[in-house]
């Protein structure tokens, strides 16, 4: 008798997998045998990459330089949004959808978060210690989806800080400093050390605690329900 296929039942509602284009992406690599987990580990090497090019900022000698690597930043985040989007389409499309591929899901996704998140704060405009912090609530925001999970609670993909939105907050103020002319850009602190990138880790912060707290909630009125 053959074995009963895996179904994923906890996938993040994105609602870009109805889009042609991406449809026909994931068929073509559906198609041509790309494995998923190849696809999250391709992603987690964009992150990687995308927080190297935010903390290379710090340290550009020349503008044009530094509003190429924002640029290329930017172009990274979305390359591993768009990876954490296909991994799941192709593994659908090609019936691998396993446990396994679950693991390769979440935890190339852990390090891709912490690369980002960090880089952006040792990036110029940035504060490392909100790097720090905010990587740290971003992962808090998915250890308590995973242990609601556990517990059998539905529905903790909701924000307003969940992963797409940080990456959102990053793009955009990688965008704002490669666009921005310099004397337009906030800066404020000792020095005037902070600036976008330190507003944008402090977002993160402030809407990741918000985001724990509600996804704490949604767990304690499900075990609630189930005493």
């Amino acid at each position: 008798m053959p074995g009963k296929s895996y179904d994923p039942t906890d996938r993040r509602p994105i609602a870009s997998r109805e889009r042609k284009i991406w449809q026909r992406l994931a068929a073509f690599l559906a198609e041509r045998g790309v494995s998923p987990n190849v696809i999250s580990m391709a992603g987690m090497v964009a992150g990687i990459v995308a927080g190297g090019l935010l903390a290379a900022t710090s340290i550009a000698a020349e503008a044009w330089l530094q509003r190429g690597l924002w640029l290329l930043a930017a172009v990274g985040i979305q390359l591993r949004l768009l990876a954490n989007m296909l991994d799941g389409m192709v593994a659908i499309a090609t019936g691998k959808a396993s446990p396994l591929g679950e693991l390769y899901n979440e935890l190339p996704d852990r390090v891709s978060d912490v690369a980002i998140i960090i880089g952006a704060g040792f990036a110029v405009g940035g504060l490392p210690a909100f790097g720090y912090l905010a990587s740290c609530i971003a992962v808090l925001t998915a250890y308590v989806r995973a242990v609601g999970k556990a517990a059998g609670a539905s529905d903790l993909f909701v924000g307003p800080m969940a992963k797409p939105h940080r990456m959102f907050v990053l793009t955009l103020v990688a965008l704002a400093m490669a666009g921005m002319p310099q004397e337009w850009q906030p800066q404020w602190g000792a020095g005037g050390k902070a600036g976008l990138p330190a507003l944008g880790l402090a977002i993160i912060l402030v809407g990741g605690l918000w985001t724990v707290a509600r996804r704490l909630a949604r767990i304690v009125r499900h075990l609630k329900g189930t005493v």
